[in-house]
């Protein structure tokens, strides 16, 4: 039976692409830049002398200024010995802390995204000064000449060393610096009730005699590591490393390429740099309409992602400039990255069927609105899914009951021909013709559907909205695999029992194959997440219960044609 064929390849297909997605290249053409270790650092309280460590002898560097006028050498460590303090800053959903060097933003951690939802206290870190788990953000302007520089080695002065959001709906963060020689910069953080998105603001006054040049700039460090690939962790199996949007494209560095080919260097306008792990995101964003030079490298696994501007901007006595960048450090929140420039939300990466993902997340996320569980809303989401291919599905029921009811005769065919293959496939066809049977109907709403359970597949797996959200139950988080696998088992059983509805394959090796998919399927989606589960789960469920009522329909009818034939035989001409 060649449907059966058909339908035996599509699954077997369905099955090594989804196994291909999820464990061995979840994100791009080759696994990149380590395992996401960042999700599993430590929370460290605040040092109580207020000082910070050293920073990372890879940190020392800025980007050199490239325009028309002569280059700059990049900045070496000749900042003071000394440690600089940091200050402390509290908001509703942020904990950062910045290194008055430089006004480095050098700690970042996530109140409301614990690391593991049965150590709520152990939050997600996205920055971190140690080596280990290196994560640094930079900004500073680089100037020409001998003269000391406002860059990430000098020391600001801050009027206090902690800040919280409490009364207002924001909190501004003010940092001095003077060359000594009437040049002041006035940097400031702004946080935002609610938000992971930091503006600064860097304000260059020039009281001095002669004219400043020079340009801002501004540069993410991250630890950069091969991959440790684990079946039993979905999370070592997501892309982990430095992401570029040049105006125009949106692109996953590959740690081997940035190793082997050098680093990436070009420039864009209304373009930013960041690093991405699954759900979390740290961007810089340069304002619009200007133009930068992009860089990306990485040296002794530490990865680096710069911007300068260009071209340089040259500031007379008796004037100031402001320079002005924006940071975005947590979960891809799609509605606040959009908030922050439209192309961040290219970060939530749904691959080649981002046309089908973005509305069902759209989807998934109105119907979370109506519900608040977002176990119920991929539910809900799955039945309408289904009501929208019920025609198509009911047409291809139909079909696959009628096979059902001529499977005896069918059989006869096979017994009567055994011997004579072209002879069997001709009265086979003849019999199809004749009840109207098309045997490729059942395999049809698969092929169909497929793309729709992969684009699924993505919302589930890449949207931070199901990260540790529970369902019911057992189900504590719709993120990561059943830990008692009963929904893989639960969705076995219902492929077993759909099975029963469906005509038996007339080839004894399809049967058995056949019979055998159900456990196959169990064993692949044991340990994908929850929530692709579930979908799943409904979604054969329903398949099962339309079967079920088609095949009685189908068989109410054949038996009535067959009451009517055997009544036009007894009446009397």
């Amino acid at each position: 039976m060649d449907n059966q064929r058909l339908l035996i390849w599509a699954t077997f297909g369905l099955l090594l692409w989804i196994t291909y997605q999820a464990w061995v290249q979840d994100y791009g053409a080759r696994p990149a830049n380590g395992q996401p270790r960042v999700e599993q650092a430590e929370v460290r309280p605040p040092a109580d002398d207020l000082h910070a460590p050293a920073l990372p002898s890879d940190a020392v560097d800025a980007p050199a200024m490239a325009d028309e006028a002569p280059v700059l050498e990049g900045v070496t460590n000749e900042g003071p010995e000394d440690s600089a303090a940091t200050i402390r800053i509290v908001t509703d959903v942020l904990d950062v802390e910045i290194n008055t060097r430089g006004g480095t933003v050098q700690r970042a951690r996530l109140l409301e995204y614990p690391v593991e939802k049965e150590q709520p206290d152990t939050l997600v870190e996205l920055l971190d000064p140690g080596s280990t788990d290196l994560g640094l953000i930079q900004i500073g302007l680089n100037s020409a000449g001998d003269a000391p520089k406002a860059d990430h080695n000098a020391v600001f002065s801050a009027p206090a060393n902690h800040y919280a959001l409490v009364g207002s709906d924001e909190v501004v963060v003010p940092l001095t610096w003077t060359d000594g020689q009437g040049v002041t910069v006035e940097k400031t953080y702004r946080f935002t009730r609610g938000s992971y998105r930091i503006d600064i603001t860097q304000w260059l006054i020039n009281e001095g005699v002669a004219d400043w040049r020079g340009a801002e700039y501004a540069q993410m460090l991250r630890r950069s590591r091969p991959p440790d690939r684990s079946m039993f962790d979905v999370n070592s199996y997501s892309f982990d490393g430095p992401i570029i949007y040049d105006g125009a494209e949106y692109e996953k560095l590959d740690r081997e390429d940035l190793i082997d080919d050098g680093p990436l260097a070009q420039n864009a306008v209304d373009g930013w740099v960041g690093f991405i792990q699954r759900h979390f995101v740290a961007a810089i964003v340069p304002p619009s309409g200007n133009e930068y030079v992009y860089n990306v490298s990485i040296r002794d696994n530490v990865a680096r992602s710069s911007l300068i501007s260009t071209p340089s901007v040259v500031v007379s006595p008796g004037n100031e400039h402001a320079f002005e960048t924006t940071l975005f450090i947590g979960p891809k929140l799609q509605k606040q990255m959009e908030g922050v420039v439209e192309s961040l939300k290219l970060s939530v990466d749904y691959g080649w069927l981002t046309i089908l993902s973005e509305p069902l997340f759209w989807l998934l996320n109105l119907v979370y609105s109506f519900v608040a569980n977002w176990g119920a809303a991929i539910i809900v989401v799955t039945i309408l899914i289904k009501a929208a291919f019920y025609k198509l599905t009911e047409a291809s029921g139909r079909s696959m009951a009628k096979m059902r009811e001529i499977q005896p005769r069918m059989k006869a065919i096979q017994d009567r021909y055994k011997d004579d293959r072209q002879a069997q496939s001709q009265a086979m066809m003849e019999l199809y013709k004749r009840e109207k049977v098309n045997p490729a109907a059942g395999c049809l709403p698969i092929l169909i559907q497929m793309p729709f359970f992969l684009a699924f597949y993505w919302v589930l797996l890449e949207s931070v909205e199901m990260r540790q959200a529970p369902f019911a139950l057992w189900i504590s988080d719709l993120s990561v695999r059943d830990p008692y696998f009963i929904l893989p088992i639960l969705m076995g059983a219902a492929m077993l029992f759909q099975q029963k509805l469906n005509p038996t394959p007339g080839d004894p090796v399809q049967a058995k194959v056949m019979q055998i998919m159900p456990i196959m399927f169990t064993g692949f989606f044991a340990f994908f997440p929850a929530g692709l589960v579930l979908y799943w789960v409904t979604n054969t469920v329903l398949s099962v219960a339309q079967q079920w009522y088609i095949n009685k329909v189908v068989h109410e009818e054949a038996v009535a044609r067959k009451g009517g034939k055997k009544k036009d035989k007894q009446t009397p001409s």
